[in-house]
Parts: structure tokens; sequence; C-alpha cells
């Protein structure tokens, strides 16, 4: 098979090309690592690239897979991992100067997953420092670029994973959500995002920004490759306290979320909060969203426009909540056990003083403060114990809208991607820019990023299927339906537009 029609093939299609043997997992392999080095010099999807572990790993899963050891949908794919994800042996730096030199002695357990089911793990993926960002530029190693325009920042801060796909330097990525950080660069670069609920996948090895936040998640060419990525990193971990445990057998604990994987919305009741539409969303993105509303509703489902309510309240809970788990995380790089250490000082205070005020970059440094501040005494009633209360109602208003509706509809960023440099000089800017994933994670619920159309300036446009935690199902189902009809409406487009 040409390199160029192995590129062309989603993550689960290439997997069953391997199985089948009309490809090998070292000439998939290599056929990426070519294309990395084809494009890499334009995007910096990447902070390191392991050529020599992949092409060992490829050779020992064609082995296995000829041996009928290794039978697993994506066995022989090569992927690549955010490089906040723990992996033994390599290095892992949180895009960071201060984890510039840290090499972890284990692997994350989302990581060791897949590493299981056989995929080969190409690389670690740029992103912003500690995803601490929405445009991928503020990693110490340089921006990332959006394959679909350099001239713009593919988001973040899980930038890295997503400019990866959709450059096609990877079959498929893993990423993290902290407060929308796989969904929003989802949309900016054209791909396919999930965000499992809180509890779904294990935390374990994965850097924390914001503790009670934080999820890992897969981003792909389609649905499909995010459902079976999802199905592969989904498990109850021991080693993570806060993985759920919920009762065997029950409808939220199963895991096939491939089985979901249906083309039909017919009688399933979706919400559209009106109160995403009513100001600072581009005119066009509202346009591409509400089409694909009206895409649902042709299809069979019920969708109906609702008042979700809380939503004005959402950035300021979750800034203040991200960053006072940020400013108590970050606490343990401080130069005496691992990473970066200052050349000169005087004493121990000292030492921790130069450390962290070279080591960390600007945005760090901005939410580090302002959650110390919040957690300070004489504030920590006033703004962090006020912003758990608004998390709690902000929960009750998406229970609310749950008992009605199977999914919520809406968009996953006000704008499409924006200009380099843009954010930067302009942070609150970039923190508004969430106001539409943050609340997803206050509440812990699940959430798929998918294409919906371009805007004028053909930038993609991200739709975004919101469901109640746990029932991921659903919103696969809804999405793998509006991504299949809108691929045969695509087709037909092509066709007419030929013939004329």
């Amino acid at each position: 098979m040409e390199r160029e029609a192995i590129l062309r093939l989603t993550a689960v299609e290439l997997g069953k090309a391997i199985a089948a043997g009309e490809v090998t997992s070292m000439e998939a392999t290599k056929a990426y690592l070519d294309q990395i080095g084809h494009r890499e010099k334009d995007i910096h999807a990447y902070i390191t690239v392991d050529t020599e572990g992949a092409l060992r790993q490829a050779a020992e899963c064609d082995e296995k897979i000829k041996a009928g050891t290794l039978k697993g949908p994506l066995a022989g794919v090569p992927v690549a991992i955010k490089d906040n994800m723990c992996t033994e042996g390599q290095l892992t730096t949180c895009a960071s100067k201060i984890l510039g030199n840290f090499v972890p002695t284990y692997t994350a357990t989302a990581v060791q997953a897949m590493k299981d089911a056989g995929v080969v793990i190409l690389g670690k993926t740029n992103m912003d420092e500690f995803a601490m960002g929405s445009t991928t530029e503020t990693s110490y190693f340089g921006p990332t670029r959006n394959p679909r325009d350099l001239s713009r920042v593919p988001g973040g801060s899980s930038g890295g994973s997503a400019a990866a796909v959709a450059a096609e330097e990877c079959a498929a990525a893993l990423g993290s959500d902290t407060g929308g950080s796989i969904r929003q660069p989802a949309g900016f670069c054209g791909v396919t995002g999930i965000k499992p609920t809180y509890g779904r996948v294990s935390r374990y090895g994965l850097i924390a920004y914001g503790s009670s936040l934080d999820q890992i998640g897969p981003l792909a060419k389609d649905v499909a490759d995010c459902a079976a990525i999802l199905e592969i990193i989904s498990t109850t971990d021991e080693k993570d306290s806060t993985s759920a445990r919920l009762a065997e057998g029950s409808e939220e604990a199963a895991t096939d979320f491939t089985s979901a994987l249906v083309n039909d919305v017919k009688g399933m009741k979706i919400g559209v909060p009106r109160d995403y539409f009513l100001e600072g969303i581009d005119p066009e993105v509202k346009e591409k969203v509400l089409a694909a509303a009206d895409k649902f509703r042709e299809l069979g489902a019920e969708v109906e426009e609702f008042d979700l309510g809380m939503v004005e309240y959402a950035i300021p809970a979750y800034y203040i909540i991200a960053c006072a788990e940020a400013s108590s995380n970050l606490e343990r790089f401080d130069g005496v056990k691992y990473g970066y250490r200052t050349e000169s000082f005087n004493d121990l205070h000292n030492m921790y003083k130069k450390t962290r005020s070279e080591g960390f970059g600007a945005e760090v440094k901005r939410r580090i403060m302002l959650g110390s501040f919040v957690l300070s005494s004489g504030y920590y009633d006033a703004y962090y114990v006020k912003a758990l209360r608004v998390k709690a109602l902000i929960k009750q208003a998406f229970d609310k809208a749950f008992e009605k509706y199977d999914v919520i509809l809406g968009p996953v960023a006000p704008t499409t991607a924006l200009p380099m440099g843009e954010s930067l000089s302009d942070p609150i800017k970039m923190y508004l820019g969430d106001i539409y994933t943050v609340s997803v994670n206050l509440a812990g619920l699940p959430g798929i990023c998918l294409p919906c159309g371009e805007d004028s300036k053909g930038l993609p446009v991200g739709l975004q299927l919101l469901g109640q935690t746990f029932a991921e199902k659903k919103i696969i189902r809804a999405a793998y339906t509006f991504e299949k009809n809108r691929q045969s409406e695509r087709r037909i487009l092509i066709k007419e537009s030929i013939h004329e």
C-alpha cells in the first residue's frame, strides 16, 4: 500500500488493513514518520519524535500479529501522546522548561492501556505549558501551527495532538481536557475529540493541572476512531482515587462504546441552549451550529431550544477553581528532586524562588499567583468557596436539562481558529473563548466535538454534543449519525459540482 493511501485511512481502517495483511505496522509507521519529516518544520506538533522506538514497536507488533497473539482493533496503528502523560524512559516535559529534562520511571495508565492494545507510539505532542492555555502558544518549545491555516493557532492545550491528527502526522492521539483542551483544538483543526466523564479514564500518570477537572481522551479523524480508543483507555484504576467505581453490569459501567456507532437518532431528544447564541458568538459559527441542529431534526430527532442558565458564571468559577488547584499541584516543581534547577543560588529558599522564576512561563506564573490569591487568608471564602458553590449550581442546571434531553447541542467555541499571537496579547479574551467548554468540566460531563462545516475563510467550525455523566454512548451515537449523513451530503455535493 502506498504512503498516501495509508495516511488517508482512519485508525480503525488502518487496524483492519494491518490485521488483513494488506499493510504491515512497519510500513504504516514509516509512512507516518515520513509525513512527520515532511510537515513538522511547518506545524511543530511534536516535542519528541521517537523514531527508533516507534520502529522497534512496529517490528514487535508485526511479529505478534503474525503469530496471532495480538488481535486488537488498533494493533500496529501509529499514535501520538500529549506530553503531559508520563512514559517510562521517555522525556515528559509538559512543554515547560522546569520539566525539560524529566524522564519518568513509570507509564500513565491510559498510555499503558494503549500500548497493551498494540498501538505504536510515535512520540509526544506539543501543548500549552502545563496545559494552561487555549492556543498551544505558551509552550517553552515554541508554538504549534494549525495545519488548515499556518497563520492561525490550532487551539489548546492539546493543540499538538489535534494538529498531528489534522496534518496526518499520526493516525490518532491522546489529549487531556481540563476546560475544553480536547474539544476546542479538535474544533479548530477540523478533527474529532471526546472528553469523557470525569473518572471514566484513569488520571494516574497524567501530570496534574486541575485535579478535579482533568480528563484524558482521544483525538482522531472520526467518531469511530474516538469510540475505539475510548473503549481501550476506559478502566477502573486502583492507582487513581478519582477513578469511577461503577456497579458491575450497570449501563454506566459498560465501555463497549463501538456498539453505539449506530446511524439513527429517531426519537432522541436534543436540547439547544439559547444562552449559547446570545452575544459574542461569530455569526458564521452560529449559522453552522444551528444548521447542524436542523439536520438532527431532519434525521428524526426531537430538537428544541431551552434556557440552560448559569452560563455567565462558568468562566469565573472555572478559573478560580482551576488556578487554585494548579497553585497547589505545581508546588512540587521546586528544583529539589527532579526537573530544572537554577545554576546559582544562595540558600534553599533562594533556590526555590529562582528555579520557579526561571522554570515557569508567564501564563503558568499568572495562574499560580491567581490560585494562591484565591486560597489565601481572607479571600478563601470570598472566592474559592463561592466558586465551589457555583460549580454545584452548574451541575444542578445540567441535571435538570438531562431530565428532559438525551443530548445538549451547541458550539465548541465562539469563533473559528484565531490568528497567531492574538490571544497572547489579551489573556482575558483567551479565557472568554472557553465559555462553551469549561462548564462541562465543572459538571464532570462527557462531550464530543466534531466538524459541522467551514466558515468563509475555509476554517473548520466545531459542533459540541454533551451528555449526562457516563452517557458517552448517547453522544457517540448522535455524533456518528450526524457525521455519516454529513459525509453523504458532501459526496453528493462534490458529484454535482463535478457534473456542472
